[in-house]
């Protein structure tokens, strides 16, 4: 014969578990703002025509700092020899307009703000003849 303790769910059901917690917490932080999103320095948002990326990268100049964009893909890498080693690439959702888009570098945050492709009107027009 097999004996297993016993535990009422009475004793314990007032407290949510740690697991409901933790799920709570996260959902809660996905949730609250749903046009920006974050991840260690650096804050990404969207609308309509653009999205911005906002990076932290102190002690790094102008000059030190190069941005490729190909189709909907950014990476960004700082130079040799810049006294900090920076490498980071984000695909977004939409192409990239790298005409319209801009970089600005202030106080040691740059902001990509990156202007989303208009997408062409493939219509035609027949003649009736």
């Amino acid at each position: 014969m097999i004996f297993a303790p016993v535990i009422r769910r009475a004793a314990y059901a007032q407290a949510p578990r740690s697991a409901d917690l933790a799920l709570q917490r996260f959902l809660m932080g996905a949730l609250a703002e749903p046009t920006a999103a974050r991840s260690a320095g650096c804050t990404v948002t969207q609308d309509d025509k653009a999205t911005t990326l906002q990076l932290d990268v102190p002690g790094l100049a102008r000059e030190q700092l190069q941005i490729s964009i190909e189709g909907n893909v950014v990476r960004l890498q700082s130079v040799e020899g810049a006294p900090r080693q920076v490498q980071r690439a984000w695909e977004l959702a939409a192409d990239i307009d790298a005409a319209n888009s801009s970089a600005k570098l202030e106080n040691g945050v740059l902001t990509l703000t990156l202007a989303k492709v208009e997408p062409a009107s493939k219509a035609t027009t027949l003649t009736i003849h």
